[in-house]
């Protein structure tokens, strides 16, 4: 990739990707309907915007995806989109609908390999054109942690973050958990880059710092042969075959009970036994929002780790899922997989290393 031609010292550049969501949504006037993105418009919603010392441009997908329809080729446009303008902007900011933002932060997270600049995730649960929309102060201050810049010159958040109701939460370790309150996002394992009140507080001992020696590195290839398995009391084995013999499957997200517990049924833990020895790749997390799979802490996980089934640790869902089709798009073996899913590639998990 080309290196940053931007003085420190010079207004920041700030681009606006529009892909879709209820933020961009704009009530149009004569017929009271919800149109989509439109930046001029949407600068008349938001005039604070001219205040910014900022050079901020925008676009916008051509067609805007409601987040329920988001796929992976789509993180991979947004992706594209990121590493063609990585030269000549200091931070980019992603204006996403909230039902899947946290995949789509997730993935970029993998998928942009090397970032070195902010990539703020925002959005709204009301459009920015109603009275009281969440929007404006979400999309405000994503602007302004995108363009911060700490007392070396050199960006404070250089990583994909989700900026929801004043908190700053890495993007792989997000969660959405509420439908219809402000406060829409949860980070459950790991505390909130920054706070913005009347200050935007960073706690930058959080904030993954940038390897100078790595220079942007965009992957697009994603592998969605994966399938998420809930588990629940009196799952039926005709419903674990059907999962487990999906065509083209190469992985599953199983999800246990407690600290990565599941029944000891024989004939559950011999179909996990049959996947290991067909190279499929199984990762064990917890339903529980909160904690972390210790997988042998009880019998009834030790015998997962025998099945070859792996340890979840404390990621979400979202960043397990799409770790998954990260590794599996690239050309590695499953040994490697295994490597790297028991591996922090970029601070989303917590792998406590063993004493000596």
């Amino acid at each position: 990739m080309q290196a940053d031609n931007h003085c420190a010292c010079a207004p920041a550049r700030i681009l606006i990707i529009y892909t879709g969501g209820t933020i961009g949504m704009i009530e149009n006037p004569k017929t009271g309907a919800l149109e989509n993105f439109e930046w001029a418009q949407f600068k008349q919603h938001v005039p604070e915007l001219e205040r910014f010392p900022y050079h901020i441009d925008a676009i916008s997908f051509d067609t805007p995806i409601d987040s329920s329809d988001m796929e992976p080729n789509q993180w991979g446009e947004m992706c594209r989109v990121i590493a063609d303008n990585y030269a000549n902007y200091d931070g980019f900011v992603l204006l996403h609908g909230t039902d899947t933002m946290a995949f789509t932060a997730s993935a970029l997270s993998f998928m942009l390999e090397g970032l070195a600049k902010p990539v703020i995730v925002t959005g709204s649960q009301l459009p920015i054109s109603q009275l009281r929309t969440d929007g404006k102060e979400n999309l405000l201050t994503s602007i302004e942690i995108a363009a911060a810049r700490g007392g070396d010159g050199l960006p404070r958040v250089p990583e994909v973050c989700i900026f929801f109701e004043n908190k700053l939460l890495r993007g792989n370790r997000t969660s959405k958990v509420n439908s219809e309150g402000f406060n829409a996002f949860h980070s459950p394992n790991l505390p909130s880059l920054a706070h913005a009140g009347i200050h935007i507080k960073y706690r930058d001992h959080l904030i993954r710092r940038a390897d100078p020696t790595q220079t942007l590195t965009p992957h697009y290839h994603l592998d969605s042969n994966v399938m998420c398995l809930t588990l629940f009391p009196g799952i039926q084995r005709e419903a674990v075959d059907a999962v487990f013999s999906i065509p083209g499957l190469r992985a599953i997200v199983l999800k246990t009970y407690g600290s990565g517990n599941a029944p000891q049924k024989p004939w559950f833990v011999e179909r996990l036994r049959r996947l290991n020895e067909r190279d499929i790749i199984v990762v064990n997390t917890t339903q529980c929002s909160l904690g972390t799979v210790e997988m042998g802490r009880y019998e009834t996980s030790l015998q997962l780790i025998k099945a070859g089934v792996l340890g979840g640790y404390d990621t979400t869902l979202e960043c397990v899922l799409t770790k998954l089709m990260y590794l599996l798009g690239h050309d590695y073996t499953t040994e490697q997989i295994i490597r790297l899913m028991n591996t922090s590639l970029v601070g989303e998990v917590t792998i406590e290393q063993p004493q000596a």
